[in-house]
């Protein structure tokens, strides 16, 4: 593991072959507090060059259980493809479970919806912010591999200022738009209606 003159520590770099496409896996780890996450590559990058990257947040019940509560799973395997096709770019994978808040809060979250609350009300109501995650990790594992401007995979306009305010241009915004189901109409609508993300052409419609 390679001590950075950064807040994190990179691990060793290896192949990765998946049903998605062929990738290289590095691991990094938070020095304060030694949270890992995932840095997954293709191809190699030209300093100066613009990155098709995904920021990803963890989420146990979309990307290991294929949930259908959430469009997390999809996007993932999208950004994969995508990067895949376009043969080069990376996945910045990130251990901030439910939106930063933790595996057991966001089944306490969860709960809530059932009971009727929405997203952002469920993540209220237990005393958090409506998104509790921190980009400042991507942009240091970003730096750290000599990325600097980025082509973005993603409806969150938040991850755009945040990246920026950390010294990574984003160049493009690319969504990835995930048809919804009946199980996840409802979080997708009040992500578009109440988040800016951006899910369709049109909003979705209860």
């Amino acid at each position: 593991m390679i001590d950075t003159n950064t807040n994190i520590l990179i691990g060793e770099r290896v192949k990765l072959p998946t049903k998605y496409g062929h990738f290289e896996l590095i691991p990094f780890q938070e020095k304060l507090n030694g949270i890992e996450h995932i840095a997954l590559i293709k191809g190699n990058f030209v300093p100066n060059t613009t990155v098709l990257t995904r920021i990803h947040s963890a989420c146990a019940t979309g990307d290991l259980f294929g949930s259908l509560k959430c469009d997390c799973g999809d996007q993932l395997i999208a950004a994969m493809k995508l990067i895949e096709s376009e043969g080069n770019g990376i996945i910045v994978y990130l251990q901030q479970e439910g939106r930063g808040i933790g595996l057991m809060n966001k089944m306490k979250a969860y709960k809530l919806q059932e009971e009727g609350m929405d997203t952002i009300q469920a993540n209220v109501h237990l005393g958090f912010a409506p998104d509790e995650r921190d980009y400042n990790i991507a942009a240091e594992m970003l730096s750290v591999l000599g990325i600097k401007k980025i082509k973005l995979l993603t409806n969150n306009p938040d991850k755009i200022i945040r990246l920026e305010k950390n010294g990574i241009e984003v160049v493009k915004r690319i969504p990835i738009i995930i048809p919804s189901n009946p199980y996840n109409k409802y979080y997708l609508n009040t992500k578009e209606v109440q988040m800016g993300h951006q899910l369709s052409e049109e909003k979705q419609k209860l």
